[in-house]
C-alpha cells in the first residue's frame, strides 16, 4: 500500500460528516509537526481548522482543503461501509476519497516530501485545512480568512485539492468560480375561499408576472471564460393542501449564479426593484455564499499549466464552471487561486470512490508544482 493510499484510508476511516472533523487535523498536524511545520489549530465555534506553515515571507503558497464530508445517506446502498475503505479492480471506495481526503493526504505528502528536498526553500508553505466546507462553511474558510486579513496574513497563490477533473488526472485546471447568491422570497396575500375571490388575496397570483420576468431575464453574456449569469428557482410552496383556499402566503427560493460582470450588492438591488415594480407585499431574504473570482495569466497559470500538460500529454482546458469553493474566501486577500484535483464523477454520491492509479500520482504532481513555485525562478 502506497504511503498517500494508507493516509487516505485513515482519514475515511474517521466520520468526519461536517462540522465535525473526527480527529482528521490531528492526525494530519501531527505528521507536519513531525516534517518542520509549525501548526496552529483554529477552534472556531464548532469548527476545527488547521493553519500549518513551513518557511517564512514572500511568496505564501497555501494548499487549501478540507477534513469534512457530506453525510453518506443509507449505509446499506453502499457495496461496503462508506468509513470502513476498501480497494476493489484499483478502486477506492469511502466517503471522502474523491471530496477531498485524497486530495489532502496527497497535499500532505507532497508537503513532506518538499521540505524534505528542500530545507532552506525560499518563502512560505502553508496548508490551511477546515472541516466546515460541505455545512454552513460560516466558521470554517470564510471565519479564517477574516482572522488573516485583521492579521495581515499575505497570500500570494492558493492550490484548491477540490476534484476538478473530468476523465483523467489533470485534464482540467479551475481558474476561477462564479458566485452564488440565494434568496428566500416571501410574498403576503389575504387568505380566504376560493369561491369569493374578491374576499382574498392570492399571492400566487400577484407573483406570477414577477416571476416569470425574473427567470425570463438575460442578464449577460458571460466573462472571458464564464458562462452567462443564470438565474434557477429551487423551490415554491403555497397553500394549505386543500383545493377550495386561496394560500394567505407563498414561499419562493431562488438561486443566482454569476459572473464578474456583477456583484452580490448589484443583483440584489436589481431583483428587488424588480418584485417593487410589480406591487408586491414581501420580504426578501438573502445568503451570500460568495463572489465571483478569476485568476488571469501569471505565474500561478503557467506553472500549472506546464505541470499538468507535463502529466497528460497535452495542454489541460481551463474551466471556472462548477459552483463554488473555498477559495472564494481566499480570494479576496489578494491571492491567486486555481484548484487541482480527482476526477468528480462520483462526489457526494453513494460508493464515492477514486482510482487508486490517479490517488498515487497525486502527490507528485502537487510536488512538482510546489517546486515550480518555490523553487524553479518564474519564467513569466
Amino acid at each position: 500500500m502506497s504511503a498517500v493510499l494508507e493516509l487516505t484510508c485513515a482519514l475515511i476511516a474517521r466520520p468526519s460528516v461536517t462540522p465535525d472533523d473526527a480527529g482528521c487535523q490531528t492526525l494530519l498536524s501531527a505528521r507536519l509537526q513531525q516534517a518542520g511545520f509549525q501548526c496552529e489549530h483554529l477552534r472556531l465555534g464548532e469548527v476545527d481548522n488547521l493553519w500549518a506553515t513551513h518557511g517564512s515571507g514572500a511568496p505564501v503558497l497555501v494548499l487549501l482543503g478540507h477534513t469534512d464530508v457530506v453525510p453518506p445517506g443509507p449505509h446499506e446502498a453502499w457495496a461496503s461501509d462508506p468509513f470502513q475503505p476498501q480497494v476493489r479492480d484499483g478502486v477506492l471506495y469511502g466517503r471522502g476519497a474523491a471530496d477531498m481526503k485524497g486530495s489532502v493526504a496527497a497535499f500532505v505528502l507532497a508537503a513532506e516530501q518538499f521540505v524534505a528536498a528542500h530545507p532552506e526553500h525560499p518563502g512560505t508553505l502553508a496548508l490551511l485545512l477546515t472541516s466546515d466546507e460541505e455545512g454552513d462553511a460560516i466558521d470554517g474558510v470564510r471565519h479564517v480568512a477574516r482572522l488573516f486579513a485583521e492579521r495581515g496574513q499575505h497570500i500570494d497563490w492558493c492550490i484548491t485539492g477540490e476534484p476538478s477533473s473530468t476523465a483523467t488526472l489533470g485534464d482540467l485546471l479551475r481558474v476561477g468560480r462564479r458566485g452564488s447568491l440565494s434568496a428566500r422570497l416571501q410574498v403576503q396575500g389575504v387568505q380566504g375561499h376560493v369561491a369569493y375571490p374578491d374576499k382574498a388575496r392570492n399571492p400566487i397570483h400577484e407573483a406570477a408576472p414577477a416571476l416569470a420576468e425574473l427567470v425570463a431575464r438575460h442578464w449577460d453574456e458571460g466573462y472571458e471564460s464564464f458562462p452567462p449569469t443564470s438565474l434557477q428557482v429551487s423551490n415554491l410552496h403555497a397553500g394549505t393542501g386543500a383545493n377550495n383556499v386561496i394560500p394567505g402566503v407563498m414561499e419562493v427560493d431562488f438561486n443566482i449564479r454569476y459572473n464578474p460582470h456583477w456583484n452580490a450588492a448589484r443583483l440584489e438591488a436589481e431583483v428587488t426593484a424588480l418584485f417593487d415594480r410589480h406591487g408586491l407585499q414581501y420580504t426578501l431574504k438573502w445568503h451570500r455564499s460568495g463572489e465571483p473570482f478569476y485568476t488571469p495569466e501569471g505565474p500561478l497559470r503557467a506553472a500549472a499549466r506546464e505541470v499538468l500538460a507535463a502529466h497528460i500529454g497535452r495542454l489541460p482546458d481551463e474551466s471556472t464552471g462548477g459552483g463554488t469553493s473555498d477559495a472564494r474566501f481566499i480570494a479576496p486577500l489578494g491571492a491567486q487561486c486555481i484548484e487541482i484535483g480527482p476526477v468528480n464523477a462520483s462526489i457526494h454520491q453513494v460508493d464515492e470512490n477514486v482510482s487508486v492509479a490517479e490517488l498515487d500520482a497525486l502527490p507528485g504532481l502537487y510536488q512538482r508544482l510546489i517546486e515550480r513555485l518555490l523553487v524553479v525562478p518564474s519564467r513569466t
